[in-house]
């Protein structure tokens, strides 16, 4: 199958997505506590789901979302291609107001990732790679090809969650005491690792494969070889499994 061929129907659904996610996040009667109905945050992630899912549909997979999270694992276990879609990805970046938040729209074949789209709507940057795929970001009609650097690697920047700090992750960094710790929301800590703006980004607090899943496609894509390591066996995460939540992971720049 050429994955190649679903990009462009991807790349819009994630940027218009996106769109609609921004004007609910820019509007004047913006105040939200916490996710419940009718609120700014609800507003945004199910109209970007439905127009996702709209999208999507044009295809022959299955879709897997948070925001329709029930499908039995009974049905979904004899997938072999689905789309695993998070339409707004750093709901506590989203409610704090501080840009860090994404639509990431993944395609997994038997348990792997193969296609990964993720947008940022404020950056207005839209990154994209996959099995065979060169890993791009496009930003202001400019194009970057996002490769690996050919030298030894130095642990300086460390990647950490802005909203789930765990005494685990305070004490993994300490081997490193002369690396700078920057915290982010959403998916686009990977992307900082796939744009070379750090090197390693451990995680001890819990994800859902909807986190993870296009980031994970972009970042094995050709040029970087990066793999999401489960810390429990030393292998690449699984996707589609029962239990829908990750294990602690690391991810390390080769």
């Amino acid at each position: 199958m050429e994955l190649k061929n679903y990009i462009p129907l991807v790349m819009e659904a994630a940027k218009n997505a996106g769109e609609e996610i921004l004007s609910v996040y820019q509007s004047e009667d913006f105040s939200v506590e916490q996710k419940e109905d009718d609120s700014p945050l609800t507003k945004a992630d199910q109209k970007a789901h439905e127009l996702i899912v709209k999208a999507l549909n044009e295809t022959d997979f299955p879709i897997l979302s948070e925001e329709g999270r029930t499908i039995p694992f009974a049905e979904r276990k004899n997938w072999t291609y689905f789309w695993m879609v998070d339409p707004l990805d750093g709901t506590k970046e989203f409610i704090k107001r501080n840009d860090e938040f994404s639509v990431n729209i993944a395609l997994i074949y038997k348990n792997k990732p193969v296609l990964g789209v993720i947008y940022a709507p404020v950056w207005k940057k839209l990154y994209v790679g996959g099995e065979n795929l060169a890993a791009k970001v496009y930003t202001n009609q400019k194009t970057t090809v996002l490769t690996r650097k050919e030298q030894p690697l130095e642990i300086t920047r460390i990647l950490t969650s802005r909203s789930h700090l765990s005494s685990r992750m305070a004490s993994y960094v300490l081997q490193f005491p002369k690396a700078e710790i920057t915290p982010m929301g959403s998916s686009l800590k990977f992307m900082c690792l796939a744009e070379a703006k750090a090197e390693i980004y451990p995680r001890f607090s819990p994800t859902m494969e909807w986190d993870t899943a296009a980031a994970h496609a972009i970042l094995k894509s050709n040029g970087l070889g990066i793999e999401i390591i489960n810390q429990n066996n030393g292998e690449p995460l699984q996707y589609n499994k029962e239990n829908l939540q990750n294990p602690n992971f690391i991810v390390k720049r080769r």
